[in-house]
């Protein structure tokens, strides 16, 4: 159990926070940079996303947020259909990192640059300033806790919430706020945290219940194993 002051509210309950990476889309597949792009799930994909939300489908969710990128909203509204009376709403801090010059363009023209744990690690550490035309860390940071305080905040009762992210914004964030091990999220995986009155805790990161893996996975320092976006 950690304390999270920017995350953790009072609750008279405990607050579940399950987080689901977005289906895998045509970018994902030829292994290009999407950050605030955008392209959509792939036929495999969508299938995937059918089967994460099958596995959710018992889940009593009190409420459903997502990124706006049509990729997040997707995936959300096909869990959501088995969700009758979960209004989805959309948080522009869920929003993935903003890659500027370099999105939708291949992962490797990114590592001629920069290799992709160092910029990572800049990215959790809060010091990178950013690629040319992007977004910096401290900036992403923000508004990533910002987001998640939002919703916390939003239910001091406790229950269960669905959130719809991206693969690098979701798996930051559980990186700051769990033991610092950035875990790679595959596409359509699993996620989850509980919010109480004494803190936060992560009970489990990137369940594959989909069986997509992750692509394009890259070996890399112990903090970060594979490019996400």
């Amino acid at each position: 159990m950690t304390t999270d002051t920017t995350v953790a509210p009072t609750t008279t309950g405990t607050l579940t926070l399950t987080l689901v990476r977005h289906g895998r889309t045509y970018l994902n597949q030829r292994r290009l940079l999407q950050g605030l792009s955008d392209s959509p799930l792939t036929r495999d994909g969508r299938e995937g996303v059918r089967t994460t939300a099958r596995h959710l489908a018992q889940r009593r969710f009190v409420a459903a947020y997502s990124s706006p990128s049509g990729r997040a909203v997707a995936t959300a509204a096909e869990i959501l259909r088995h969700h009758d009376g979960v209004r989805l709403r959309t948080d522009p801090g869920l929003r993935e990192y903003h890659f500027g010059e370099y999105e939708r363009k291949h992962e490797s023209v990114l590592d001629q640059v920069i290799a992709w744990p160092e910029l990572v690690g800049q990215i959790i550490a809060g010091t990178h300033p950013g690629l040319p035309g992007g977004e910096d860390a401290a900036t992403f940071l923000g508004r990533l806790r910002e987001a998640m305080a939002r919703i916390a905040s939003a239910h001091p009762d406790g229950g269960e919430v669905l959130v719809v992210g991206h693969g690098l914004a979701l798996g930051v964030w559980l990186a700051t706020v769990g033991d610092g091990v950035l875990v790679p999220l595959p596409n359509a995986s699993v996620s989850q945290v509980r919010l109480t009155a004494e803190g936060l805790r992560v009970d489990g990161v990137a369940l594959d219940v989909a069986q997509q893996g992750v692509l394009g996975a890259r070996p890399a320092r112990p903090l970060v194993v594979a490019a996400w976006a």
